[in-house]
C-alpha cells in the first residue's frame, strides 16, 4: 500500500496516537524527515508537542521549515496539530527571540489566566465554528495548551473555544487545516474532521 500520509519528524511531538489514528481512518502513512517528501507528499500533517523553539529549531536544521512553507503557501493538503499550529506564525511568547514559519503573521500568546483560569487548558473543550468553514464542525475537542491565539487573518476560516477568553481552536483554507486541539485525541469528533481532511481533495476543497 502506497503512503497517501506523511507526518513531520519533529523531534518534538509524541507521534504515536497520530499514526494511531491516521491508520484507524484509513491512512496510509509513514514518518518523515525528508524535505523532498514534505514538499511533494500527497498530505502531510504537522504535529506538535513541546517548545515553540525546539521545534522550529529541528524543522530549520533539516530543510523542513522551507519545504512546509512552499506546499502550505500552495494550498497542498496539510494539517497542523497543537504546537504544529502555532508554528504557522511569526513568533510566540513561549520562546522570545525564536523565528516560526512566518506563513501567517502575529504572536502566539500565553493565557492571561484573567479570572484564575486554570494554564494550561486540560481537558474538552466546545469547537464553534465560523459560518462557511468546510472541514470544521462544531463538537467537543480536546486540548493541551497554554499558548492561543487570538484570530486569524481573512481569507481563512475559523473555529473558536473559551478559555476564560475566546481563542482560535482551529482554521482552514481549502485542504490546509490547522487544529490547537488534538483531533487524534478527541473521540469520534476528532475522526471525523480527520476522515474530512483526507477527502477534501474529493469534495472539492
Amino acid at each position: 500500500m502506497s503512503v497517501g500520509v506523511y507526518v513531520v519528524r519533529t523531534g518534538t511531538a509524541n507521534l504515536a496516537s497520530v499514526l494511531a489514528a491516521l491508520e484507524r481512518v484509513g491512512a496510509a502513512c509513514a514518518l518523515t524527515d525528508d524535505p523532498e517528501a514534505v514538499r511533494h507528499a500527497e498530505r502531510v500533517v504537522l504535529p506538535g508537542v513541546g517548545a515553540f523553539a525546539a521545534a522550529i529549531d529541528a524543522l530549520r536544521d533539516r530543510g523542513l521549515d522551507a519545504a512546509l512553507r512552499e506546499r502550505i503557501e500552495a494550498g497542498r493538503a496539510t494539517l497542523g496539530i497543537c504546537l504544529g499550529l502555532q508554528l504557522f506564525f511569526e513568533a510566540s511568547d513561549e520562546s522570545p527571540g525564536a523565528v516560526g514559519l512566518g506563513l501567517l503573521p502575529g504572536t502566539v500568546r500565553r493565557f492571561s489566566g484573567a479570572g484564575g483560569v486554570r494554564i494550561p487548558q486540560l481537558g474538552w473543550n466546545r469547537v464553534e465554528p465560523d459560518s462557511g468553514c468546510a472541514l470544521l464542525t462544531a463538537g467537543y475537542a480536546y486540548f493541551a495548551n497554554s499558548y492561543r491565539v487570538d484570530a486569524v487573518p481573512e481569507g481563512w476560516r475559523a473555529a473558536y473555544t473559551p478559555h476564560g477568553e475566546r481563542f482560535v481552536a482551529a482554521f482552514e483554507r481549502g485542504r490546509v487545516l490547522a487544529c490547537q486541539f488534538h483531533p487524534e485525541l478527541s473521540g469520534a469528533w476528532g475522526h471525523d474532521l480527520l476522515r474530512r481532511w483526507l477527502s477534501a481533495g474529493d469534495l472539492g476543497c
